[in-house]
This record gives structure tokens, C-alpha cells and sequence, in this order.
């Protein structure tokens, strides 16, 4: 935390303490008269009566008269909604209903910050006041913690200030009214739609479940009157997207690819653009045939070499149905396996908005461990439930995969890696400045390389959720024909884990709120202990070492412990690549911010790893986090220990460093100074794929997202004896092997 924030802290603690002893002193926080003003009854400040105004009740909602008649006259008079006048009262101020200038009530800007002036009637809401100015002012001055980032493109919605203004003479329509007729969990809407009053910032939201409201709205405080609407969309549109007559015709309609999310879903017509938005219109109602469906099954590899998780989502809970998989060696018997049930709730949640506009239900997450499995061999599956009512099943489709070698077996192995994917609508929706459409190019190449393909590592960054969890859906539905095919393993980033006062070992709110809760669900790892994301995962000759870089790596903690032992336990002559994963780069880059730092790389990353990392001689170390790819050269302390550009033999005299992370994420800038050890930079979106051919030789290749074309490679020839030989510094008493 930053000393400025702190400050914040403490004048609010104090102000707490002086707030409570007017309490003590008899004011009823729950009891502060009845209310003399359409502001008062607004913000729930006064006695309501039921929890509402006596004189307006309007379906369990406070409504203040006076306003709407201002605004039906307003509308009525032609007059376009976003700029109702100058405000007149402080209730139109407070809601933003009215022209304030500049964004602000004109008698009221604080710092950048709407503040409406209110007649304050008791000590309470001076406190609030009070409280309100220290976190504005506090806030401006910087501060807060480390600000979230803003790929989150549902983030740009404060759906939270919705108001509530249909309008007879607008209509949102979506056909067909049933998806999946045939089996399928994704399936194109056609949304027509239509409005009295178009304009540029109109837009369309979706929204699942369909009767969205503020019934899972939380907050005990009295005072503070509930938003009307509180779940975001899971995706929008821009009204005039595909529609460009839209603001001359008023009328348009969208096509939207929709997948099963275990609810049904609705369209609504919003004006106001995103930031003011006003409910005009909301459609019937879409539903798949069987929302509770198993869907989009995830493979990753086991504890041991010979066993195979297969992780599904559905809407299933145990009272309703057991998880299984049906499975065997292709064209020969087949077996049943059991599967475990998970799943988690608001309250699991660290922060907004994973714990309030950001809150869907992720349903359940089953997992089943297929165990003895012959390497090299292909099996099918498919997963299901047996449902505890007529003992039937409801079954996914087929899929087939192959199992891994032994450890040590020697036989072409190919596996790809990449960082910071995320994802995007192949409709167009949910997109922020193109922020991740790149992460669709990656997608598709992987599918078309998928039987060259024999594991996947995505090193952190899944899908930048940033707290909408409804975008794990979209993710794991993105990535189905890749990882219902082959494992697909994942490590922990900013952008799943981080969140203040939760464990991080980073500060930032880059989770959203998370905190690491879905990603430990949603995705099976090897880990000892999955909260702590890190891992070893054997795959023929490899050894991937997996590190989690929002956990402490340092010198003396668990985690460095288990990275030494990872490198430390491998037999050499058997498994000869040994590959180091994580998602900050702990090695070297010269990204900007890493350069503008000084560091050139994760501050204190090199500090206690590089000393591992030259031990236990790793061939290579790959990071994502930085939107880029870079290549160094054989590095020791910063300096090559190497001129070889592209084909390395003999001896290891040092580590070789990539940043591989511009799969989908929009890009990260270089540094304009290219440090000696760096060899290839490119600015640009792709993803690894190594080649272990045999025992001594590797092929590293770096290919492009946009047409899959290798844009970088070179080549490790390496015997055993070049191993236990030592280039730089001396080494250790025994060889590894023995």
C-alpha cells in the first residue's frame, strides 16, 4: 500500500470511532425521520417506511414522482434523453438526469468527481460526506494500491447506474427462441431491435440469467439505496455495429453467438452509452434445450505420467445427478469412471467486481482422474451424468485423445506454449479496442496444428476474467477443441491471483476480485496444494518445472524449495530438455516497464533463480506477462556465455530466456536500448512450439499467431556427457543422475 492510502485509512478509522459514539449517543442509523425530499428518499437517507418512500412504492423499488414527471416532459418535448437540461434540483444532479456540465453538476465538481450537494439533515450523512470527500481527495492524490488494469472490456459498464426508463414505442426481439436443438452448446441469435430515440451510443447487452435485476444486489447498509440493476452483461454490441442507418432509422438488429451457460439469457436496448446507461427495451427470452449440460471438457495431465484428468462444467449439483466419464482404449472396452464435484460462491470472492456487478453462478466443475493408462496410446471418452431421478444419462459427444509417453521414452514429442492469451467473440461483441481478437488467431492456429500437437502450457493470463465470471465460460468454451484433445495445462498470473490482503505476493487488484478461486476450479493442475499454483509435470523427455510467480519465489520460502527439487530430481540421461515455466518473467526482457525499472525483468527474479538455473543446467526459460517476443542469447549474471545465434552444441554454459507472451493480449513495447543478451524481438502475436526429436537434439520454434508462419528458431544438440560438463562456474560434487 502507498503512504497516501494509508493515511485514508487512518482518518476513516478515526472518523469510524466518532461516527459510533454519535450512536451511543442515540442517533438510530436505521431511523433518521421521515423523508422531506425526493434526494432523501433516493438515497434511502430517511425513514421510508418499509424500506421505501410511504408515497411512491412502485414494484418494490423507490421511485421519486416528481422526477419522472420532469423527464416524461423532457421526452415527451422531443428532447434527446442524454441532455435533459441544466439540473434544476439536486435529485436530478444526484442521478445524473440532466445536463451537468462537463459530466458534473455545475455547482458540485470535486476533484474530477461527481459530488451532488445535499441537504444534510443529521450527523450520519455529514459522516458520509465527510468520508466520501477524504476518498475522493485521498484517491486523487494517488492514494490507492496499484490500480487494476483496463482489459476487461465489461469493466467500461457502470451497469450499477442503470435507470430504469422503458419506453413502449422501443422493442428488442431475439429469434430463435430455443439453441441447442440438435446437441450443439453454441448457436447464432438473431436480435432485432428498434428505438424512438436512436443514437450512436446505444447499444445491446446480454444478459444470463434472463430476469436480471437487483435481487443479488449485497450490502447491509440501510443508508444506501440498492442499484436497480447489478449483474453485467456477459456481452454487448454497440447498436449501430453492423447497422449503419441505424441512427437515421432507429431500427437494426445484431447477430450474436450465444453458448450454453446453465440459464437462459435475454437482450436489452440501451441508451446512454456505457457509462450513463438508461434501460429502454428488454426481449423475450432465449434458453438452450438442455442448459444443464456437460460442456467444454479440459484434459490435463495427472500426478503420475500414466493418468489423465479430464475437468468439465455443467449444471449438475449432486442432489440431481452423479458426474462420471465414460471411457477406454480406442475401438476396445470401455469403463466408467466416478468424477468430483466443485464449485464456489459470491462469498469465496475477494473484491468487486468478482464479488458484485462481476458475480455468476460458475455452476459445477467436475473432475475425474483416468488412471493406468498405456503411453502412447489413443483413447475416446465422454463425459455425462446419471441422473438420480430414472437412473438415465445425459452424455457430451465423444472426443479422443492420446496418452503420455514414460518419462524418459524416446519418441517424437511436440508441446506449445504461450502466456497471456485471453479471449474474444468471434461476433464482434465484447471487444475493447481490440484489445484480445488476436487470441482468436491463436486459437485457430492451434486447432490446425492440433495433430502435431502433443500438450499446450498456458503460462498465466488465462482469459483476463478481471472479475465477470461469466468470461470463464467463454474461455473454456474458446479453447474446447484444443483442450478436450490434448492437455492443457495452465499456471497462475496477475490476472487470476492478485488482490490485496489475499496471499499475493503482489498488491495490485489485476484479479478483479478472484483472487485465484476460479482459475483453482475451473482448471486442473498437478500442484501439491492448489492454492499454491506451482507444479512439476513430466511428458517423455521433458521436465517442465512450473513456477507461480504470484506466490513468493525467494531464497528460504516453500515455493523456492520445490522449484529447487523439481530441477534437482530429474534423471538427465533419460529426460534431457528441462524447461523452466512462469508467468512474470523472472529472467530477462526489455520490455519497457521492465526497463523504465531497471531491472530488465521481474525485480529479484534473477536474484535467486539464476543460481538454480545454472546448477541444474535448465535449457530454457519461458515467461509470459510481457506482450511480446524476445529471445536472449545462453546468459549467465547478464552476460551471453555464448555467440552462437541459432544452433547450439556441446557443453551448457548457460540459460536461454523467452518471453512468450503475446498470444491474444494487446502488445507490450520494447525498450528502445536492446541490451547485449538480447538476441530477436518482435512486437508482434505468437506462440512456441518445442520439438523434442530425441535424447539430443530440440528444435525451438516461434510461431506467428496471424498465419502460423516460424518467425524465429534454433536448435539444441546436447549428449549426456555435454550435460554433466560445466562451462561456466563449477560444478556440483555428484552429477545429477547420480
Amino acid at each position: 500500500m502507498k503512504t497516501g492510502f494509508l493515511k485514508f485509512i487512518v482518518l476513516a478509522v478515526l472518523l469510524v470511532v466518532a461516527f459510533r459514539q454519535d450512536l451511543a449517543n442515540g442517533a438510530d442509523v436505521n431511523h433518521l425521520g421521515a423523508c422531506d425530499t425526493d434526494l432523501e428518499c433516493y438515497t434511502m437517507r430517511c425513514d421510508r417506511g418499509n424500506g421505501y418512500c410511504d408515497h411512491s412504492k412502485v414494484d418494490g423499488v423507490c421511485r421519486c414522482p416528481k422526477l419522472q414527471a420532469v423527464e416524461t416532459k423532457k421526452h415527451t418535448n422531443g428532447v434527446d434523453p442524454n441532455h435533459l437540461g441544466a439540473c434544476d434540483t439536486d435529485l436530478e444532479c444526484y442521478t445524473m438526469r440532466c445536463d451537468r456540465g462537463n459530466g458534473y453538476c455545475d455547482h458540485s465538481k470535486v476533484d474530477g468527481v461527481f459530488f451532488p450537494l445535499v441537504d444534510m439533515r443529521n450527523d450520519q450523512q455529514q459522516f458520509l460526506a465527510i468520508l466520501v470527500t477524504l476518498v475522493v481527495v485521498l484517491l486523487s492524490l494517488g492514494g490507492g494500491t496499484v490500480e487494476s488494469h483496463k482489459d476487461q472490456p465489461l469493466s467500461g459498464i457502470a451497469i450499477h447506474q442503470t435507470l430504469f426508463l422503458l419506453n413502449d414505442k422501443a422493442h428488442v426481439k431475439a429469434s430463435p427462441t430455443l439453441l441447442g436443438s440438435n446437441g450443439q452448446h453454441s448457436e447464432l441469435v438473431l436480435v432485432e431491435f428498434s428505438s424512438p430515440h436512436p443514437s450512436d451510443d446505444d447499444w445491446i447487452g446480454v444478459f444470463s440469467p434472463a430476469d436480471f435485476n437487483a435481487s443479488t444486489c449485497l450490502g447491509d447498509n440501510k443508508m444506501v439505496s440498492p442499484p436497480r440493476l447489478c449483474s453485467a452483461p456477459i456481452k454487448f454490441q454497440y447498436a449501430n455495429f453492423s447497422n449503419p442507418k441505424y441512427n437515421s432509422t432507429g431500427t437494426g438488429s445484431l447477430k450474436l453467438q450465444l453458448i450454453n451457460q446453465r440459464s437462459d439469457f435475454s437482450f436489452a436496448l440501451f441508451s446512454g452509452g456505457l457509462l450513463n446507461p438508461k434501460l429502454v427495451a428488454v426481449s423475450n427470452k432465449v434458453v438452450f434445450k438442455n442448459p444443464n449440460a456437460p460442456v467444454y471438457p479440459r484434459l490435463a495431465l495427472g500426478k503420475e505420467w500414466d493418468t489423465m484428468t479430464v475437468t468439465w462444467t455443467s449444471g449438475y449439483g449432486l442432489d440431481i445427478a452423479e458426474p462420471v466419464v465414460e471411457w477406454g482404449v480406442k475401438g476396445g472396452e470401455r469403463k466408467l469412471s466416478p468424477a468430483g464435484t466443485l464449485t464456489f460462491g459470491r462469498n469465496t470472492m475477494c473484491g468487486a467486481p468478482a464479488r458484485t456487478v462481476g458475480w455468476r453462478d460458475p455452476g459445477y466443475i467436475h473432475t475425474s482422474f483416468l488412471k493406468n493408462l498405456w503411453p502412447n496410446s489413443k483413447y475416446t471418452y465422454r463425459v455425462g451424468h446419471r441422473l438420480l431421478t430414472n437412473d438415465a444419462f445425459v452424455w457430451s459427444k465423444e472426443y479422443e485423445f492420446k496418452s503420455s509417453p514414460f518419462p524418459g521414452q524416446n519418441s517424437l514429442q511436440q508441446v506449445v506454449i504461450f502466456g497471456d492469451m485471453g479471449k474474444a467473440e468471434v461476433d464482434g461483441t465484447n471487444e475493447y479496442n481490440d484489445f484480445q481478437r488476436a487470441s482468436l488467431n491463436t486459437t485457430k492456429q492451434l486447432i490446425k496444428d492440433l495433430k502435431k500437437t502433443d500438450a499446450v502450457f498456458h503460462i498465466g493470463d488465462i482469459c483476463y476474467a478481471n472479475g465477470y465470471l461469466s468470461q470463464w465460460d467463454q474461455f473454456t468454451a474458446q479453447i474446447e477443441p484444443i483442450a478436450s484433445t490434448v492437455p492443457y495445462m495452465v499456471a497462475s498470473g496477475n490476472h487470476e491471483r492478485d488482490w490485496p490482503d489475499s496471499g499475493s505476493f503482489y498488491q495490485g487488484l489485476d484479479s478483479g476480485g478472484e483472487c485465484g478461486v476460479p482459475a483453482e476450479t475451473m482448471f486442473y493442475v498437478p500442484a501439491q496444494n492448489r492454492a499454491k499454483f506451482w507444479y512439476s509435470s513430466d511428458y517423455g523427455m521433458f521436465r517442465f518445472c512450473v513456477a507461480d510467480t504470484e506466490h513468493d519465489w525467494r531464497e528460504g520460502t516453500e515455493q523456492y524449495e520445490f522449484i529447487e527439487q523439481c530441477l534437482a530430481s530429474v534423471d538427465r540421461k533419460t529426460q534431457p530438455w528441462l524447461i523452466f515455466l512462469a508467468h512474470r518473467v523472472l529472467g530477462y526482457s526489455s520490455t519497457s516497464f521492465y526497463a523504465e525499472e531497471g531491472s530488465f525483468g521481474e525485480p529479484m527474479g534473477r536474484d535467486s533463480l539464476q543460481k538454480l538455473w545454472q546448477k541444474y543446467k535448465v535449457d530454457i526459460a519461458i515467461y509470459g506477462h510481457a506482450h511480446n517476443y524476445e529471445r536472449t542469447c545462453p546468459v549467465y549474471q547478464s552476460v551471453c556465455t555464448s555467440d552462437e545465434k541459432t544452433n547450439y552444441k556441446g557443453t551448457f554454459n548457460g540459460t536461454i530466456h523467452i518471453v512468450a507472451g503475446g498470444a491474444g493480449a494487446g502488445l507490450a513495447e520494447f525498450s528502445d536500448l536492446q541490451p547485449n543478451w538480447s538476441m530477436v524481438r518482435d512486437y508482434d502475436y505468437g506462440f512456441l512450439k518445442l520439438t523434442a526429436v530425441d535424447y539430443s537434439n530440440l528444435l525451438f520454434e516461434y510461431k506467428k499467431s496471424s498465419d502460423g508462419s516460424v518467425h524465429d528458431s534454433f536448435k539444441i544438440s546436447r549428449d549426456y556427457r555435454d550435460v554433466l560438463a560445466c562451462a561456466v562456474d563449477s560444478c556440483p560434487a555428484t552429477t545429477l543422475a547420480s
